[in-house]
């Protein structure tokens, strides 16, 4: 086949009549074998044996799950699980086989008349592409489909085979959950049984203890009363004590209320005795601090001469100080001068006789040697 450059999918002319001859006899085939073909008008007469055979075999097939499950859940002897195992396998061989000693069921027989009629027209389609466009895209296209639809059905088969083990576990979780059930409430049982021995145990109990108590009650009632009229008795002895008590505090009341008032009428002459003298001794004060205040304006006048008195000698003093300091000042000034002019007329006198001036000055036979010596001491210098 010859495949234009064009495109991946044209063919040449030639290559497409000899693919179109090709599909154009398929369509003629699938249309012969579709009129060969016959669904019957009533499937059930004929169905009926085969479907009541596979029923049959699931059901053997079901009954031999559910005993392997009961027997890996209680962990039985390993000779009977292997033959468990042996019957499954052999059932559902049996399940197998009659399913394809049936392969023209009614079911089988109208999906293969719908594949060949999706075929017929898939080919035919693509016949006419090939015959008008020289290309087969669509037959491409189709398969892509039928692919995917394929991977989608495996997917669909995968997810229930996946929900069939979800569900095995959750039905052998089921039978444990209704073992541990069963256990707890057998234990419940035996204790609901226990509790019912301990409640009449303690209802015999309560009764005797509720005989002994009645009885304990009377007791103390009786004792209780006797205890309450002795009782009575000696609050009533004790009322009559406090009566005779009130009517002596009575009197006492009565005897002291009187002495009251009249140390009161006592107390009150004793006060306006004091308030009498109180008044006298205020007014006596009040002219000696009148005396007292003439006497303080006489001091302070007396003061105030004083004061300026003191001020007046405080500045002669002052002056007199001064007068002193200066004094001082001048005699040590004057004896610093005396001090100094010593001083000066000491040093004047040691440079006149170290040079012979004034009346240390030297004879004139020695004034060449002297001119000589100076000189000479001039040239030293």
């Amino acid at each position: 086949m010859l495949l234009t450059s064009d495109s991946p999918l044209e063919m040449c002319a030639l290559d497409a009549e000899h693919v179109a001859a090709v599909l154009e006899d398929c369509v003629d085939q699938l249309a012969v074998l579709g009129s060969i073909i016959s669904i019957p008008d009533n499937p059930a007469n004929t169905e009926t044996n085969s479907i009541d055979e596979i029923a049959k075999l699931l059901n053997g097939q079901k009954h031999l799950e559910g005993r392997y499950e009961e027997l890996v859940m209680t962990d039985k002897n390993s000779s009977e699980l292997s033959s468990l195992k042996q019957n499954m396998k052999s059932s559902a061989q049996a399940i197998m086989k009659s399913v394809k000693l049936n392969p023209l069921a009614t079911e089988n027989l109208i999906k293969l008349q719908q594949d060949r009629e999706y075929l017929q027209d898939l080919i035919a389609e693509c016949l006419e592409e090939v015959s008008q466009e020289g290309s087969f895209e669509g037959l491409i296209r189709a398969t892509v489909e039928e692919r995917e639809k394929k991977n989608k059905l495996q997917e669909t088969i995968l997810r229930e085979e996946d929900a069939r083990k979800n569900v095995r576990a959750l039905q052998r979780q089921l039978l444990e959950l209704k073992k541990s059930k069963e256990i707890e409430m057998q234990s419940r049982n035996e204790m609901i049984a226990h509790l019912k021995d301990q409640l009449q145990e303690t209802r015999a109990k309560t009764t005797m203890e509720r005989k002994y108590i009645e009885k304990e009650c009377q007791v103390q009632k009786v004792m209780k009363n006797k205890q309450c009229q002795m009782t009575e008795a000696e609050l009533q002895a004790e009322l009559e004590n406090l009566q005779i008590q009130l009517e002596e505090e009575n009197k006492v009341n009565k005897e002291t209320e009187m002495w009251v008032k009249k140390h009161h009428d006592q107390l009150q002459e004793k006060v306006e005795y004091w308030m009498d003298k109180y008044e006298r001794e205020v007014d006596q004060k009040s002219e000696e601090l009148s005396g007292l205040k003439g006497s303080k304006a006489n001091i302070l006048l007396k003061l105030q001469e004083l004061t300026l008195k003191y001020q007046e000698y405080e500045e002669v003093v002052m002056e007199d100080r001064a007068q002193k300091e200066k004094a001082k000042k001048a005699a040590e000034k004057a004896e610093l001068e005396i001090r100094c002019a010593t001083k000066i007329q000491a040093w004047w006198k040691g440079v006149m006789v170290r040079r012979g001036l004034g009346p240390y000055a030297k004879k004139k036979g020695k004034k060449g040697k002297g001119k000589k010596g100076k000189k000479g001491k001039k040239g030293k210098k």
